[in-house]
């Protein structure tokens, strides 16, 4: 496996920083404005002011969704679900990223290339995991960092950074129509944990960097489908199959999950339009001590998230990335910027949805919401006690010594930290707000068959 590489399998969804304050009126340099510290308890404080407060701080319904053209939402699905672009067609993008589960396993930790069954029961014969938890894809269409560690990032309009660096052509950055989603697609397909595999098919016997040969042969597979050649000419009509390439194939998953990953009808979202009345007198409580604590300025904006990196004191699991002298290690965003200050740094996560886009944390290594939210009070403390018989009993032993290290560079937001109960419970009721009941059931996503003729990956029930 080229651990550069591991992907939207591997990985999002977790939170990456949920509580930054140890009472809701402590006072903090980043501490939110006044009014939110001043605010009364339930009851007190009315649905206009909430509302006021959290529209005055950039708190917002998801934007619209950019326009996808209905034949590359249609290609986009029909690549999405196909194994044909797994090395030994034996796994899709949706392998580790279910509409049953809100678009991701309920795993941990993912299981790729060459594994058995979907979401939480899906093992693999020699006990292997993908590195990083696989996150959803709600919204991803406005987020500007993709991956946990960020290393797609639409850096300008028009251009994408990626590991592939200058392999991704000006010709492929013009086919990303979507910003950084529409990149999404072009590395899972290139780790050999993930989908390409170690043998047994024409791409594993390419050179792990060579990722223009990989993109090239999956072209030369869809290309040998008729059907996929139609509806690639239906997607592109200004040209030939054979001027296209992979970066279009992925721009057209990327199309597809702008369109079906698209969630904004939650109670947070019909609140902040307008609606008195859609949030409980608990959620509405619970949105006032939010708005109060500083996890706000990390959960920030229409998703919810700063689309910025932190060191939140999450036990490491797993096989890790390559990093550190057990080699089991995940530096995180340090992998892709090089700077040791970026050490154990994380992608903020989106918190739409979040009720339903369990295990949390990078690793995955938290299997029940509110104890993630009970975490970050006296994180130090919690890394250090991490209980790993709470994992999968396959992970339980994975559980790597770094703590020390890891509260080396915890996010000072964390500092002295410390949640009652009673405030767990608030941010519990307030994050119910936040999920889209549309999104508990996503199976009419799955098509009912894919053009190569390979079973649908995972199959409609």
């Amino acid at each position: 496996m080229d651990r550069r590489y591991s992907t939207w399998c591997a990985p999002l969804c977790a939170l990456a920083i949920i509580a930054c304050s140890d009472q809701p009126d402590a006072p903090s340099p980043m501490a939110p404005p006044a009014a939110a510290r001043d605010a009364s308890p339930s009851g007190s404080i009315s649905a206009s002011q909430v509302r006021a407060l959290a529209l005055s701080r950039g708190f917002a319904p998801v934007p619209d969704a950019p326009k996808v053209r209905p034949a590359l939402v249609k290609l986009g699905q029909a690549l999405a679900f196909d194994p044909i672009l797994g090395g030994n067609r034996n796994v899709a993008c949706t392998t580790c990223h279910l509409p049953d589960f809100a678009l991701g396993d309920a795993k941990e930790l993912s299981v790729g290339e060459g594994g058995n069954g979907f979401g939480p029961a899906r093992t693999h014969p020699q006990g292997t995991f993908i590195a990083r938890n696989a996150p959803p894809f709600f919204n991803l269409a406005t987020m500007r960092h993709l991956f946990w560690d960020g290393r797609v990032e639409l850096t300008a309009p028009g251009h994408v950074n990626t590991p592939a660096g200058n392999q991704i052509t000006p010709a492929m950055q013009r086919s990303f129509e979507y910003g950084a989603i529409s990149a999404i697609g072009m590395f899972p397909v290139t780790s050999r944990a993930e989908m390409r595999g170690l043998s047994g098919n024409e791409l594993a016997a390419i050179p792990d960097d060579d990722n223009p040969a990989i993109w090239r042969g999956l072209m030369q597979r869809l290309g040998e489908i008729p059907e996929y050649r139609r509806m690639f000419r239906q997607a592109y009509p200004d040209r030939s199959f054979e001027e296209l390439t992979f970066a279009d194939a992925s721009n057209a998953i990327g199309g597809f999950l702008v369109a079906a990953g698209y969630s904004a009808n939650t109670p947070w979202d019909r609140f902040l339009r307008g609606n008195d009345r859609a949030l409980t007198s608990a959620q509405l409580d619970g949105a006032n001590t939010f708005l109060a604590l500083k996890c706000s300025s990390c959960h920030s904006g229409a998703l919810l998230s700063d689309d910025d990196f932190h060191d939140v004191a999450v036990a490491q699991i797993g096989p890790g990335e390559g990093d550190g002298t057990s080699l089991h290690d995940d530096f995180g965003r340090m992998r892709v910027t090089g700077n040791p200050a970026d050490r154990y740094r994380f992608r903020t996560s989106p918190l739409r949805n979040v009720e339903l886009t369990g295990p949390w944390g990078h690793d995955g290594s938290f299997r029940d919401l509110r104890a993630f939210v009970e975490h970050y009070s006296e994180s130090d403390t919690k890394l250090l006690a991490f209980d790993p018989t709470t994992l999968d009993q396959s992970l339980q032993g994975t559980l790597q010594a770094t703590a020390p290290d890891i509260l080396l560079q915890r996010d000072p937001l964390l500092a002295g930290v410390v949640l009652t109960p009673d405030v767990v419970d608030k941010l519990m009721a307030y994050m119910s707000a936040l999920t889209d009941d549309a999104a508990r059931d996503l199976t009419h996503m799955i098509p009912l068959r894919v053009p190569s003729g390979l079973p649908v990956l995972p199959a409609r029930k």
